[in-house]
C-alpha cells in the first residue's frame, strides 16, 4: 500500500495555519479598535485582505514555475541520456 509523502512535516502546517490565524485575528481586532471613521477601517480592511491574497497567489505562481523548470529540465536529460546512448552504440 503506497502512503502519500508530505513535502512539509504536520508541525509546519501547524505554524503556518495558526500564526495566519493569529495575525489575521490580531488584525480584525486593531481594526475594530481603531478610532477612525468606517471608511476608513474599510480601506485598511480592503488593502491588508488583497495584500494576503496576492501572497497566497505569488507564492503559488513562484513554486509552480520552479515544479515546470524542474519538468523541462529534466525532460531535456532524458533525450541527453537517450542521445548519448544513440552515439555510443
Amino acid at each position: 500500500m503506497k502512503r502519500k509523502a508530505y513535502r512539509n512535516s504536520p508541525a509546519f502546517v501547524l505554524l503556518a495555519w495558526g500564526s495566519f490565524l493569529a495575525f489575521g485575528t490580531l488584525m480584525i481586532i486593531g481594526l475594530v479598535t481603531l478610532k477612525e471613521p468606517l471608511m476608513v477601517k474599510g480601506y485598511y480592511l480592503m488593502g491588508s485582505v488583497g495584500l494576503i491574497s496576492s501572497a497566497f497567489t505569488v507564492a503559488k505562481v513562484v513554486r509552480d514555475n520552479q515544479e515546470d523548470e524542474e519538468r523541462y529540465n529534466q525532460m531535456f536529460r532524458a533525450k541527453d541520456l537517450e542521445h548519448v546512448e544513440k552515439v555510443e552504440e
